[in-house]
């Protein structure tokens, strides 16, 4: 997306990320009365063995376990081979995902946005750096995560990424998600577990499918969209 039409948008952003309200149980739902009171979001293909879709969501897992019906996770333990949207466990994929943020041709931030806005980041995330360590729980400290390593892994080289990469990273800056980091979210859980158990695993996308497209859209798609993506598991 270019830098011109990133600017609004990030700015807009800005202005309200420091003021965003945070419920001490922001990002938890009430937990389920009862399995009857679950929607499952699985899908069977009827064949022999069965083949299940099952759509996840790049959250942190604990926020929605409990809320997977036991259908869908009975068939997740029965499947043999089990392929996710991407294989987060593959390093190659991971170092892949982070290339392909970077701005072109070794510029910078700095040269593509306008001044301003650019500095206006830099507080922000300056900002954001300070407050980290009073944002992390007793927990995550207890297992040897920082506030300065947990800044790094999510905002640094933000100076070379993408516009619309810097503004997804602005967006998940805030103290709900800096509090639930270290938490697999709930695709890369279930590899993980999939790991464990010594089901196949595969992908059913490559990196450049998932990518290119995000880097490629303009202002009106980019304001009007979702930011969070789905993710498609399916089991066979």
């Amino acid at each position: 997306m270019h830098a011109a039409l990133a600017g609004p948008l990030l700015a807009a952003l800005l202005a309200t990320a420091r003021a965003r309200p945070q419920p001490p149980d922001a990002g938890q739902c009430r937990p389920p009365g009862s399995q009857r009171d679950l929607n499952s979001f699985l899908w069977t293909i009827r064949r022999d063995p069965p083949a299940y879709l099952f759509g996840t969501i790049h959250v942190p897992y604990t926020r929605v376990w409990d809320f997977i019906p036991d259908n869908s996770k009975a068939a997740f333990q029965a499947s043999a081979r089990v392929y996710f949207e991407l294989d987060l466990t593959d390093p190659y994929t991971i170092s892949a995902l982070a290339s392909c943020q970077l701005l072109p041709h070794g510029e910078n931030l700095q040269d593509v946005l306008p001044r301003e806005l650019y500095w206006r980041l830099k507080r922000h995330l300056d900002y954001v750096k300070l407050m980290m360590p009073s944002w992390m729980t007793p927990a995550q400290r207890g297992k040897g995560l920082y506030a300065d390593y947990l800044f790094n892994a999510i905002a640094g080289n933000w100076e070379r990424k993408r516009p619309v990469w810097v503004m997804l990273m602005v967006n998940s800056l805030t103290e709900t998600d800096v509090r639930s980091r270290g938490v697999p979210v709930l695709d890369l859980y279930l590899a993980q577990r999939a790991e464990k158990m010594k089901k196949s695993t595969g992908a059913v996308e490559r990196v450049e499918e998932q990518c290119h497209p995000l880097n490629g859209l303009n202002f009106s798609q980019l304001s009007s969209g979702d930011y969070n993506s789905t993710n498609l598991t399916v089991s066979l």
